[in-house]
């Protein structure tokens, strides 16, 4: 088994930075990467031996990922923006995944089809924010703490995952060989319980200004976006057949 596990993420995990407070044993270096399928590369390649990814990019592999946990339920994933939808330049990750597909299904139940926007691929969600802020996209997906400093820059959400794709899986713990993460699954999947339940609540607050830049009230927010059983953390780590066949039934929808 590794010493290190080496994980590989889109946006700094405030439940990791908690379980590795709570268990100092636990050694665990995170690398953010700036795409899904750079992701995967890497995943591939041996540099990372776990990934926080959306359950969409897994059953999109051509290779075999195993999902480990499920970590959360998108986190208050929504499409962020302003002005008008049709014609707008609206950032992606890549085209053709699962945040995108739930952008897509987000535009229908706007009434706007995924021809009548410009799609901008640009990769990972911290990116698409820094894109949005920048004025080099109109929308985009956000979620993870980055919705809150675009809230916080005047931006609103105009739809949400959570009341168009419901039940909805955001993210999972993935691995090639689950055997070198087995102890990191089983204390993430341990602190999600405790803060779901209240037991860290100062911990939280605290990474999520550390590890995301928020101001105390954006990470209270973000605390109780935690705990928000259609949007937080999935306390049991269980992937529910129900919220992986959302996930599905939009790629097989838009794909």
């Amino acid at each position: 088994m590794a010493t290190t596990v080496r994980l590989g993420s889109f946006t700094p995990s405030v439940l990791l930075r908690v379980a590795r407070h709570l268990d100092p044993a636990l050694d665990v270096t995170e690398t953010l990467v700036p795409s899904s399928p750079a992701q995967f590369r890497a995943l591939y390649d041996g540099a990372y031996d776990a990934v926080f990814t959306s359950p969409d990019n897994v059953l999109g592999q051509p290779r075999r990922v195993e999902m480990l946990a499920a970590i959360d339920r998108g986190m208050g994933l929504a499409l962020y923006g302003r002005g008008e939808l049709r014609g707008a330049r609206v950032g992606v990750d890549v085209p053709a995944s699962g945040f995108a597909f739930a952008l897509y299904a987000l535009a229908s139940s706007l009434g706007v089809s995924r021809d009548e926007f410009e799609v901008i691929t640009l990769g990972s969600t911290p990116s698409r924010l820094r894109a949005l802020l920048a004025g080099e996209c109109d929308y985009t997906m956000l979620n993870a703490g980055n919705e809150l400093h675009a809230e916080a820059a005047g931006f609103t959400a105009v739809a949400r995952v959570s009341e168009v794709c419901h039940p909805y899986l955001g993210t999972v713990l993935a691995a090639v060989d689950p055997a070198p993460v087995a102890a990191l699954t089983d204390s993430l999947v341990e602190t999600a319980a405790a803060i779901v339940d209240g037991k860290h609540d100062e911990l939280v607050v605290a990474a999520a200004t550390e590890a995301l830049g928020l101001p105390r009230p954006l990470a209270e927010r973000y605390l109780r976006r935690l705990k928000d059983p259609d949007e937080g953390l999935v306390p049991d780590g269980v992937i529910h057949a129900s919220a992986l066949a959302t996930v599905a039934g939009l790629r097989r929808r838009f794909a």
